[in-house]
């Protein structure tokens, strides 16, 4: 069995098992609750990554099952808003406890103490970790199209959206290009092989050329109005995993990719903040000696 079959299949076990502690419609009517007594408006990651300079999804990471722990005393009351103060665009915060030492209450606590948007990372398999998702205040959930099938995808997208939730769609092989369609407000290309966890950032490029073409065939699709989609209206491309070079960036950048989704190139450092803005200065000098 590889990493993500065990991940998964553990996955599916405890999300039975919280289901038995609290029932999704006890979750549903909190969700009721939070989304007409509390109007504060939801944070998009897709706008705040498409008006980024630098596009960094700076990540909140314990550990992972390939490395062990990577920063196990990481604190979400401290590490989140230092990303935030070093010009992150926004924040993924790992919530799966047994592989990655994560938990939502992760996000609950760095919820108050940032601005910008918060993607729950995880691998969604059901509706009820939406729910968890939106209650705890993440403005966005990734869905792994590895976890599920395309149909299972459309539906989990449809329910995210009900509840204000962005959709960063991951997808590792030009395989599951099938899976993109108008209505995910993200692609993320997964540079770590989902089986072994080795990271190849050339994967991103690899899958460019076929992720742009996917893309504008769905550009062409007519919506609900009759008309096509403007790009402004498309899928956000963003490269994950594997990025450790402020080079990397402008590559990516100048294949398609606007967001960039890094975690141990900052987690493995005693200051995650500190090293986010020395990278983010590191996008900006090698930008400024390419436009020499």
């Amino acid at each position: 069995m590889d990493i993500l079959s065990e991940i998964t299949d553990h996955k599916r076990i405890e999300v039975e098992l919280q289901k038995q502690a609290v029932s999704p419609e006890q979750l549903r009517e909190q969700v009721r609750d939070l989304m007409e007594n509390s109007p504060a408006p939801r944070r998009s990651m897709k706008r705040a990554l498409a008006s980024s300079p630098a596009g960094i999804i700076a990540e909140f990471k314990r550990r992972s099952p390939s490395k062990g722990w990577i920063y196990e005393t990481a604190k979400a009351d401290e590490i989140p808003a230092a990303y935030e103060a070093a010009g992150a665009s926004a924040i993924s915060i790992l919530t799966d406890e047994k592989f990655f030492g994560g938990s939502l209450r992760d996000i609950r606590t760095a919820r108050p103490l940032v601005d910008i948007p918060i993607l729950r990372k995880d691998f969604i398999i059901d509706e009820y970790q939406l729910l968890q998702a939106r209650i705890a205040g993440a403005d966005a959930v990734l869905l792994i199209a590895a976890c599920l099938t395309q149909e299972e995808c459309a539906d989990l997208t449809a329910r995210a959206h009900a509840l204000g939730l962005e959709v960063l769609l991951e997808i590792h092989s030009p395989r599951e290009l099938a899976y993109i369609s108008k209505d995910v407000d993200m692609v993320g290309v997964n540079n770590r092989n989902l089986g072994t966890f080795v990271t190849d950032v050339e994967n991103s490029f690899r899958i460019a050329g076929q992720l742009r073409q996917t893309i504008a065939g769905v550009r062409n699709i007519p919506n609900a109005q009759g008309s096509s989609d403007t790009p402004r209206n498309l899928p956000l491309l963003v490269s994950e995993s594997g990025i450790s070079h402020p080079e990397t960036i402008c590559r990516l950048r100048t294949a398609g990719f606007r967001g960039f989704l890094i975690g141990e190139t900052f987690m493995k450092t005693p200051q995650p903040g500190d090293a986010l803005k020395g990278f983010i200065q590191g996008i900006e000098e090698t930008e400024a000696q390419k436009s020499l």
